[in-house]
């Protein structure tokens, strides 16, 4: 390996020795300025699917991902069952200044309402749990990891009330005094709502719940929730907050 040393301190045998630079005019002496553009940020989120935890009592949410937009509104971090929220994050994005920000779905009327989080306000985890339900074939599928994990025939809303379609994620894990109650042996609220009933308790929000009545399997029978036979629903009592939920028909 050359020695660095060597060369910055010795003049090689034959060589001009170096020019008198005392006298030189300044534009001589001056450190050329290079401009190296800088570097491009990266992406805000790696590849995959994300739950956003806010990092204070309330999420301060915007219209835009920018603070010129406007405060949207704030979110309390908690449901009322005491359970830090996690939001399910759609999309990123960079502000003017490079600041990264986050679209999230908020669990509000109407269905499918979102705005965008600061990234520094909230805390991130990647989510590897979906489910989907099947309205027309009335099954529900658990994946992990991409893998089919459980596939239940399931008990849908009434054509009178429906259960809605979209996008929704695990909002609340709600135990059960009795399995032989309305919600079985355990109930998973849902971000969503129904699209009919509004003076519902809680306000109509939707569910993933359990049944003590075998029959309800397969049948239109719910005021939009979807019901789940209460051996197979103790084998979704673990699904985590912000578990994505893709209802279609």
């Amino acid at each position: 390996m050359v020695s660095l040393g060597a060369t910055a301190c010795s003049r090689a045998v034959g060589t001009d020795p170096m020019p008198d630079v005392t006298a030189a005019p300044a534009a001589m002496l001056a450190t050329p300025v290079v401009h190296v553009p800088a570097a491009a940020p990266g992406p805000v989120l790696p590849r995959g699917t994300f739950v956003a935890r806010s990092r204070t009592a309330s999420l301060h949410v915007w219209r835009a991902p920018s603070v010129a937009s406007g405060r949207k509104l704030s979110v309390p971090e908690k449901n009322p069952v005491g359970q830090s929220l996690e939001f399910l994050v759609t999309a990123a994005a960079r502000d003017a200044k490079g600041g990264a920000w986050l679209r999230v779905l908020l669990p509000i009327r109407p269905n499918g309402a979102a705005g965008w989080v600061k990234k520094d306000d909230v805390t991130l985890h990647r989510v590897r749990q979906r489910i989907v339900v099947d309205l027309s074939a009335r099954t529900l599928r658990y994946f992990r990891d991409g893998r089919q994990v459980n596939d239940f025939t399931v008990g849908v809303g009434r054509p009178e009330t429906p259960t809605a379609i979209g996008t929704f994620y695990v909002w609340a894990q709600v135990p059960q005094a009795s399995p032989s109650g309305p919600y079985g042996v355990f109930a998973l609220g849902l971000s969503g709502f129904s699209p009919v009933l509004k003076d519902w308790p809680g306000g109509g929000r939707m569910a993933i719940h359990g049944t003590p009545n075998p029959a309800d399997q397969g049948q239109m029978v719910s005021h939009g929730c979807v019901r789940v036979y209460n051996p197979y629903m103790e084998l979704l009592k673990h699904v985590p907050l912000g578990t994505p939920v893709v209802i279609r028909r």
